[in-house]
């Protein structure tokens, strides 16, 4: 008997990503630039992850030398590193079992760690308190949001369970949901309003479901993903008050919480809104909120580190979501480290400061250009259309097609904006996603790239984009 006879309708169900058909090619042109080929480049540029140092931004110094220590504890003792490095190396060291992050730690993570992420949320929050107890460190914010979905969907429920997600939202959850035997119940955030997230449309989309799914949580994104829009004060209030009315559970994905370029923007977590909305809100609420070290200037995507914490749920509850956590044992050692680095880095006065100090505002400074340069150049194409970007890691402008355009795409059976993607990669070598991924309004095209590189990368793909963009114009007019 194959096995594909046993695999699980609902894996069966997951749409595959039009992506993979890109990165299969960009992989074949990488391996044909190797032979020697001749092309109009002579590098791929990929700006199609949200992954900074794939797009050339440097690690931070104090980082990798905490993990090199970490990884080599003979550094603990040289003097080829600075003090405070070989000090907190030896401190985390100490709270790893055996002194070795080869080992196990709790569930949760390691238990110190956990109670500075929970320091860490305290702060942001401006006191709001967090409690160690609802916080579990995970591998990646992604790895945490499918436990918290498990516990919430019931896979052999009638009629099916249903979670609202954003539309554009990033493909990975999407697909998690529908791998779990749940519906996808698309709102539209506003695109002509900024990607504004309205609760009418939140309105809108519940009624859609009736008969359909029964709704059981709202996932947001703030900053977007890969909208790139903040939302404001005013408008997580009217989400908490609408899932308090609705009795639905709210998932907050805040992974880029540290990436704000708007001179007005500010972000705000929902925990904070919530907390200071005051009962019976706060008190009843249910949120699981979302943070990684993979996002910001860290951007460890690599090491796998992230956490959710969880607010006003019932005891019982989080029994089985221990359970979950359970089943993986623990978080990589490594991406608890990363975290624990990202939320408390060095201060002034520590001897690897200055050095920090610089490097993260060289990366900031960086970002703030990178959307200033993309924004304006992307707009001054014809056919383009980019709402500001206000945080994130990636640019998604609208792309106006022309009818020839669309109709080639469809002759050849792509999406006519994956269409306009692999054009771009074949003749420009410039990998970027198609909007189709992150789902869009009907009779709608756009891109996603990411903004998070050096500026010698942004600005060599804002040339091939120009020149690429101008003849492609061209061709289908």
């Amino acid at each position: 008997m194959s096995v594909l006879q046993e695999i699980s309708p609902n894996v069966k169900n997951m749409k595959q990503l039009e992506y993979v058909v890109l990165a299969r090619r960009a992989s074949q042109i990488m391996e044909e630039l190797r032979k020697g080929a001749r092309k109009p480049y002579s590098e791929v540029i990929d700006v199609s992850w949200g992954d900074p140092h794939r797009a050339g931004v440097k690690p931070l110094s104090f980082v990798r030398q905490v993990l090199a220590a970490c990884l080599y504890p003979e550094l603990v003792n040289s003097n080829k590193l600075p003090v405070d490095v070989r000090q907190r190396a030896q401190r985390l060291l100490g709270q790893c079992a055996g002194g070795s992050i080869g080992s196990y730690t709790a569930t949760a993570g390691i238990a110190e760690i956990v109670h500075r992420v929970s320091e860490f949320i305290t702060r942001r929050d401006g006191g709001a308190p967090s409690h160690p107890e609802n916080i579990f460190i995970s591998a990646g914010s992604q790895w945490a949001l499918q436990n918290i979905l498990k516990v919430l969907v019931n896979s052999k429920s009638s009629p099916k369970t249903g979670v609202l997600t954003p539309v554009p939202c990033h493909c990975t959850t999407t697909l998690s949901i529908m791998g779990l035997g749940a519906v996808v119940i698309p709102y539209y955030l506003s695109e002509e309003q900024g990607w504004e997230l309205q609760v009418e449309e939140l309105d809108r989309a519940l009624e859609s479901a009736k008969g359909v799914c029964n709704p059981v949580a709202l996932y947001v994104i703030n900053p977007g993903n890969p909208s790139g829009h903040i939302q404001r004060r005013k408008s997580i209030q009217e989400v908490i008050r609408f899932v308090s009315e609705k009795k639905l559970f709210l998932l907050a994905d805040e992974v880029y919480q540290g990436c704000v370029y708007g001179e007005k923007s500010e972000f705000i977590s929902y925990k904070r809104v919530l907390a200071e909305m005051g009962p019976p809100l706060s008190d009843t609420v249910e949120l699981a909120s979302f943070h990684s070290a993979s996002k910001g200037f860290m951007g460890e995507c690599g090491m796998r580190g992230g956490y959710v914490e969880l607010i006003n749920l019932d005891p019982d509850v989080m029994k089985y979501i221990y359970k979950l956590f359970s089943k993986d044992s623990c978080a990589p050692v490594l991406g608890q480290i990363a975290l624990d680095l990202m939320i408390n880095p060095p201060q002034p006065g520590d001897p690897s400061y200055p050095l920090y100090n610089v490097e993260t505002q060289n990366i900031r400074t960086m970002l703030v250009h990178n959307v200033k340069r993309a924004f304006e150049v992307v707009n001054s194409l014809p056919g383009f259309c980019c709402q500001p970007v206000e945080g994130g890691a990636f640019a998604f402008p609208r792309l106006h097609l022309p009818p020839k355009a669309i109709q080639k795409a469809k002759e050849v059976g792509l999406q006519p904006d994956t269409f306009y993607c692999i054009r771009l990669l074949e003749e420009a070598g410039v990998l970027i996603s198609p909007g189709c991924e992150y789902g869009q309004k009907e009779g709608t095209h756009h891109i996603r790239f990411c903004i998070m590189t050096s500026e010698v990368m942004m600005e060599e793909l804002l040339r091939r984009l120009t020149c690429f963009h101008t003849q492609f114009m061209k061709d289908f007019s």
